[in-house]
């Protein structure tokens, strides 16, 4: 069956349904990675938002339900050149479209990535629609442009207090949208992890005897997370143990202590985004997902410095607490998909917490 994407300028792409047929409205984005697809279906940073992968052939190894990053995807939509008809793996327990299907996510196949890409990087992320009627475009438009989004991290965060592990560091984490493999990184590193809901007040973490804090990544804008902000505030002032923040929760740092975030036009997505470590000089290829960063001059030098940077654009890509053992990174140091070539993150952050 023919399908199509509308976006909000009044572009129009088609391409053969995949999926579940339905039709969406969502943010378009685009991931530059050559594998990972199932990770990045299930990072719930990718709530309300319609995927488009850059490498031409996604599906050819399957997918197994072991490498999801949360209970279920978050991927709103999927766009490829082209899916894989035979999927060759041994780990590989479902076909791509089986999956596509089961979880009822719509998507295209047969679009032009390439262009659609070159679009949003010039235009910017736009919101879309995919549908299988484009005979009132007009109509389509409007609904696009007066479709709203709101509430994602309350949506995707846990509703529950639970813990997992049993290591002898004990460590929070503030559940904004958290992927599976920033509570496996701490695990490995023999920690006990306790995942708390992101509305959940400070003095609660604070009233407990942890050694440590992880702020975690997630959805949306981060100036929608009033509660969280407030409550990460008071962390900041008050909190005695050492806090860590990742992706997400580094722009909620950035945002209590009086920095500022903005919109990035097209935002980072993928697994080779280069970034330089100020303080070693090191240059990581780094796995990133986020449409927003902290505004460089909105940083008071008395509260944080830069610690880490974007080699292709500048951005902020990490920040260093001045007199607090606070360290948050824009990017994500457990990777999945990507590199680890920034997982010392995790080894510098609990180094912290057990000196």
């Amino acid at each position: 069956m023919k399908g199509y994407l509308v976006l909000e300028n009044g572009s129009v792409f088609s391409g053969e349904r995949i999926g579940y047929n339905k039709d969406t409205i969502c943010e378009i984005v685009f991931n530059t990675s050559m594998t990972g697809y199932l990770e990045i279906f299930t990072d719930p940073s990718y709530a309300s938002q319609g995927v488009v992968m850059t490498y031409p052939l996604i599906g050819n190894y399957g997918l197994t339900k072991e490498d999801a990053e949360s209970r279920k995807p978050w991927v709103e939509a999927v766009f490829v050149h082209e899916i894989a008809e035979m999927e060759s793996n041994f780990r590989s327990k479902m076909h791509i479209l089986t999956f596509l299907e089961e979880n009822h996510i719509p998507g295209l196949q047969g679009v032009n990535t390439r262009k659609l890409t070159k679009m949003l990087r010039q235009a910017g992320t736009m919101r879309g629609k995919i549908t299988n009627d484009i005979s009132n475009i007009d109509k389509i438009i409007e609904e696009i442009k007066n479709h709203k989004i709101s509430n994602l991290v309350e949506e995707v965060s846990s509703k529950e207090i639970y813990t997992l592990g049993n290591g002898k560091t004990k460590i929070a984490l503030l559940d904004f949208g958290a992927k599976q493999n920033i509570i496996n990184s701490l695990l490995h590193r023999d920690c006990e992890v306790t995942v708390f809901p992101q509305d959940t007040h400070y003095s609660k973490l604070l009233s407990e005897t942890f050694d440590g804090i992880v702020l975690s990544n997630g959805p949306g804008d981060p100036e929608d997370c009033k509660v969280a902000i407030e409550n990460i505030k008071k962390l900041y002032e008050e909190a005695r143990v050492p806090i860590l923040g990742i992706c997400l929760g580094h722009q909620l740092m950035g945002l209590a202590t009086g920095a500022k975030t903005y919109k990035l036009k097209y935002g980072h997505r993928g697994p080779n985004h280069p970034v330089k470590d100020l303080k070693t000089g090191r240059v990581c290829i780094t796995s990133q997902n986020h449409g927003y960063a902290i505004e460089d001059k909105s940083i008071n030098p008395s509260i944080a410095e830069v610690s880490h940077i974007n080699i292709n654009d500048g951005t902020v890509e990490g920040l260093r607490y001045i007199g607090k053992n606070i360290m948050t990174v824009q990017y994500h140091p457990e990777a999945c998909p990507g590199p680890e070539d920034s997982s010392y993150i995790f080894d510098e952050f609990l180094d912290i917490v057990r000196k």
